[in-house]
C-alpha cells in the first residue's frame, strides 16, 4: 500500500468557509475514484505548524492506484479549486506502508 500526505497552507485571504469547502471537496474524491483504501481531511488543530491549515491523507492499494488518482479530473478539479481560494504553498509525502 502507498499512504500519501499533504499539507495545504493557505493565504490570509482564504476564509474558514474556502477552508471546509476544500475539505468538503477533497472527502468527496472517494465517491470517484478507485484503489482507496482510506481517504480523511481535516482542518490543522495544533498549536504547533498551524500555518499549513489543511491536511489531506489517502491510502492506495497500489502505485497505480496512486497514479490514476494524479491523473483522475475529479481530483484535478479539487487541485485547481485549491489553487483558486488562495493556496501558498503544499508539501506532499508520499511512503510505502
Amino acid at each position: 500500500m502507498i499512504n500519501r500526505t499533504v499539507l495545504v497552507k493557505f493565504g490570509d485571504t482564504t476564509t474558514p468557509e474556502q477552508l471546509q469547502e476544500v475539505v468538503d471537496r477533497f472527502k468527496a474524491l472517494k465517491n470517484h475514484l478507485t484503489g482507496i483504501v482510506d481517504l480523511q481531511a481535516g482542518l490543522n488543530i495544533a498549536e504547533k505548524s498551524k500555518e499549513y491549515q489543511v491536511v489531506l491523507t489517502v491510502r492506495f492499494e497500489d502505485k497505480a492506484a496512486l497514479d490514476a488518482y494524479v491523473e483522475n479530473a475529479e481530483h484535478q478539479a479539487v487541485a485547481a479549486f485549491i489553487r483558486e481560494v488562495g493556496r501558498v504553498d503544499s508539501i506532499g509525502v508520499d511512503f510505502e506502508i
